[in-house]
């Protein structure tokens, strides 16, 4: 099991920070966000990563490397919790750049030779997880039970109206489509994806033919705009067209998830994780406890 994470975006919900700092940088507290997705793949025995970035993100490389000069210093005084705090991972992590900024499926493509023949959890750094079992973990525990392409979903008793919600299968385990967006009262389901996938190798065939018929279709459009006009951009490919084929074929299945997911996509969720996360650790939770009352007051 190899483990993906995609973080090639531009972040511009977090502009003007996100200028010169990576999205995936922005911490929780003192830990990058994306620091929580590898120790989520390594507590789920995924120690084959590859971080799928661009050119502006060398700071992601430099971070999972080691910090030899710190390390001494730390060595030489002693300081043994502080190289704990900066030692690399325990997993073998490997960066591809996604060169042109044309969607997720264009992006995992980057990484089929990599795969391989081998089965794979996608994660994107703004959606993290907070739980006794990691993420990961349970959604190759679904795959060990059925040898399927697994998607992450919470159950949302209320409106659903803002999401991609599942349409269950009647065998009441595999999924048979994803609705975005349903209009109150026409949803599927109240099972909401939330946008964590595990994917057998088949997948990224049917990313590559998606792919060309992405082209095709680009060119075609390209073909038929007059002589000395400018021609529409290539346009973004996702990853929807090979999660639809493998859905068609009966080979995804859905793991509800288990624990609390933190969505750090835009800067109020970011803030509210910040606060889920501070109030895990008692020094940081009486700093939130002396805000409120000092609000309440």
């Amino acid at each position: 099991m190899k483990g993906i994470i995609v973080a090639a975006g531009y972040g511009t919900r977090f502009l003007p920070v996100t200028k010169t700092i990576p999205k995936e940088m922005l911490p929780l507290v003192n830990v990058p966000s994306i620091q929580f997705i590898v120790d989520e793949f390594v507590a789920s025995g995924i120690t084959d990563i590859v971080i799928i970035s661009s050119r502006r993100k060398k700071v992601l490389e430099d971070y999972f490397d080691r910090e030899i000069e710190l390390e001494s210093v730390f060595q030489r005084e002693g300081k043994t919790k502080n190289l704990e705090l900066i030692a690399a991972p325990k997993a073998n992590i490997s960066f591809v750049r996604q060169q042109s900024m044309l969607g997720t499926g264009h992006a995992l493509l980057q990484v089929k030779s990599w795969i391989g023949s081998d089965a794979c959890v996608v994660a994107y750094p703004d959606d993290l997880h907070m739980g006794t079992t990691p993420l990961a973990a349970q959604l190759v525990n679904t795959y060990n039970e059925t040898g399927c392409s697994v998607m992450a979903s919470i159950t949302e008793p209320g409106d659903v109206s803002r999401y991609g919600v599942l349409s269950i299968a009647k065998d009441g385990r595999h999924v048979s489509a994803i609705i975005e967006k349903p209009p109150v009262g026409t949803e599927p389901s109240h099972e909401v994806s939330i946008g964590r996938y595990l994917y057998t190798s088949e997948f990224f065939e049917y990313l590559e033919e998606g792919w060309r018929i992405h082209l095709e279709a680009a060119e075609r459009a390209q073909r038929a705009v007059p002589v000395g006009q400018p021609r529409p951009p290539l346009g973004e490919y996702f990853h929807i067209y090979a999660l639809n084929r493998l859905m068609q074929e009966g080979k995804v299945v859905y793991c509800p998830t288990e624990g609390q997911r933190l969505d750090t996509g835009e800067p109020a969720g970011y803030l509210d994780a910040l606060l889920r996360y501070a109030d895990t650790k008692a020094d940081l939770r009486a700093v939130i406890d002396r805000f409120i009352a000092e609000r309440t007051n």
